[in-house]
This record gives C-alpha cells, structure tokens and sequence, in this order.
C-alpha cells in the first residue's frame, strides 16, 4: 500500500529544505526532471522520474519509474518505464536518501555504451505487474537485468 502522502523522516527532510535541482516534492510523489550531459549517450534528452512512498518508507524503498514520453533506452530499463536496478528492491537501505536513489540512476544512464532494452523486454512488459517492486528481478549477468 502506498502513502496517502509523503511520509517525512530523513531523505525527504532533506529534499523540503535543501531541494535538489530539477526535483519538485508534492504531498503524495517526487518528481525528477533529468537533463543528460553532453558526453553522455542521452545527451540533451529529458527524463521524467516518479517516486512513490509506501507508508513503511524509509525501511520500504520507493517505487521508482520513469514517466512522460521519453521512456530511456537502455539493458535495466523496460519499455513499460520499469527500472531493474538492485537498490530499488532487495538492495534497498533506510540510510538511501531520495537524492542518492536518483543519482544511481543518473549514473546508471550516463554510463550506458549502448542504447537497447533489456534481452526480455518483450516477454517481461506484457506479463508483469504496474508496479516494479512486485517483480522478483532475474539478472541475465552483470551488465544487464
């Protein structure tokens, strides 16, 4: 189940007070706004990320997806906008702040060598459930989910 609004402790503290370019915090989500940097393979693309709090946050990460029309290309990120990365589910950790779960993910893009879905995208989208964290991650290897 997830909050009717944003739970307050830690990392969102720190967002309300002090926040972080391109985030804006409402009463149920955080949305971050990603311009990529030139050296990058998303250079001048603009990614919309939405994150959600369950009412156990912070010992329960959030679910993280990307949203808008620009859906990322990339071996960890489904067509259907979810994110197969190890800190949004059995990684997680209370002591990830909002800002340091976005920067992963920043960094996971900005490392890509390859524009491609992941190998069982078209297996995966059509058969999974709307929210990612329900999903029991199978790593092909260490490059791709």
């Amino acid at each position: 189940d997830f909050a009717d609004s944003i739970p307050s402790p830690w990392g969102l503290l720190a967002l309300q007070n002090d926040p972080t370019p391109g985030m804006t915090l409402n009463e149920k989500s955080v949305q971050n706004s990603i311009t990529h940097a030139p050296s990058t393979l998303y250079k001048g693309e603009n990614v919309q990320l939405l994150c959600k709090f369950s009412i156990q946050y912070p010992f329960d990460s959030p679910q993280l997806m990307f949203t808008g029309e620009n859906i990322p290309v990339h071996p960890h990120v489904y067509s259907n906008s979810h994110i197969c990365l190890s800190i949004l589910t059995e990684d997680g950790s209370p002591v990830l702040s909002v800002q340091s779960v976005c920067l992963s993910i920043i960094s996971m893009l900005s490392s890509c060598k390859e524009k491609r879905q992941p190998p069982d995208n078209s297996s995966y989208v059509p058969t999974c459930d709307k929210n990612p964290k329900k999903t029991k991650w199978w790593h092909h290897d260490d490059d791709t989910c």
